[in-house]
């Protein structure tokens, strides 16, 4: 079966194995004190171009938004994001979990704007009872998001001015961070999302790494006792040295934006064999997030030999599905899908 469902599903980049493998029988000091971990975090400094970054280390996605989130905010506080948010529709309620609302607003291509969000402000505290209510106190963004769309510069310092217009943290979910860095239709660079958020996390898992995020605190910013919050939600790794091991080698040598620019190759040449097809895009995404319209019958011939995701039903008989590319998709793949087509 040729699989094009998600960008996490292969192991891990061959150079994180050896790695992983080159390390395995050292004994390190536990919990993310080791000598690795210390490499990669001054790695990942340099590349934000942010001596000020304070790092940590987590295992997921969903783990590091929920922490995160819940550090950064007090508990009258809720957060800001797109309605199609990644906390907000595949998280299982983890912010509502921690006591934090989530408040969301509706978006195009899953892009928050900066008027949105400042009419929601305006509008809450002309609320002369807002005292009874959830403070909105962090904005929560992905780039790429959950639609395949990426920021611009412009946006970006927009939000943050009215972040601070506000006294609001910017958060940016970076688990495709990659791929919206080098898809070639935003022009953020890394070392901007350090100069604009308070923190963003840096996606490991959907990159290469067997597994793991890295969480970037960009201000000296890291919130009190902040180790200690993270032994409490349970997000604790005794051998955080395979964390920092795989950051390690993701940012050595640029690895990282190697596989970025991988998967968005491969998924220029996916977009362009389905419209040499004569098939029609659901959504026009500039990452490795494709959105086909199929009709049912080839939707049911294509899962014989395809993995895929499901999207949306968007009649009687068509539907809407998406293909990922990531760093094991190979040029034989999409020979093989050619064909299937």
């Amino acid at each position: 079966m040729l699989s094009f469902v998600n960008d996490y599903s292969a192991g891990a980049h061959p150079k994180i194995m050896e790695r992983l493998m080159a390390t395995n029988l050292e004994k390190t000091v536990g919990y993310g004190e080791d000598q690795y971990c210390e490499a990669a975090k001054e790695k990942i400094r340099l590349a934000c171009e942010c001596q000020d970054a304070q790092i940590y280390f987590l295992q997921g996605g969903t783990q590091t938004n929920q922490v995160a989130i819940d550090t950064m905010l007090d508990p009258t506080e809720g957060v800001i994001c797109a309605a199609t948010g990644h906390i907000n529709v595949h998280e299982a309620g983890a912010i509502e979990f921690t006591g934090h609302k989530v408040l969301a607003l509706p978006t195009d291509n899953g892009i928050l704007k900066a008027s949105q969000v400042r009419e929601f402000c305006k509008g809450f505290y002309a609320d002369e009872s807002h005292d009874h209510e959830v403070f909105p106190g962090l904005v929560y963004i992905t780039h790429a998001t959950e639609l395949g769309g990426v920021y611009q510069k412009h946006e970006l310092e927009e939000l943050r001015a009215v972040c601070d217009e506000y006294n609001m943290s910017l958060y940016l979910d970076g688990a495709r961070l990659a791929c919206g860095l080098m898809c070639g239709a935003s022009d953020v660079t890394l070392s901007d999302i350090a100069r604009l958020t308070d923190a963003f996390y840096i996606g490991g898992t959907k990159c290469g790494a067997l597994y793991g995020e890295a969480l970037v605190f960009t201000k000296n910013n890291m919130p009190k006792r902040f180790v200690t919050r993270v032994k409490q939600h349970g997000a604790m790794s005794a051998k955080g040295r395979l964390l920092g091991i795989q950051f390690d080698t993701l940012f050595t040598d640029g690895l990282y934006f190697e596989i970025g620019r991988h998967a968005m190759e491969m998924a220029g040449k996916v977009k362009k064999l389905f419209a040499d097809k004569g098939y029609k895009f659901f959504i026009e995404s500039p990452t490795n997030q494709i959105y086909i319209i199929v009709d049912k019958q080839k939707k049911e011939e294509l899962s014989e030999k395809v993995v895929f995701s499901f999207w949306e039903n968007i009649d009687d008989d068509h539907t809407a599905i998406r293909f990922v590319t990531d760093w094991a998709t190979t040029e034989r793949d999409i020979e093989e899908l050619e064909k299937l087509l």
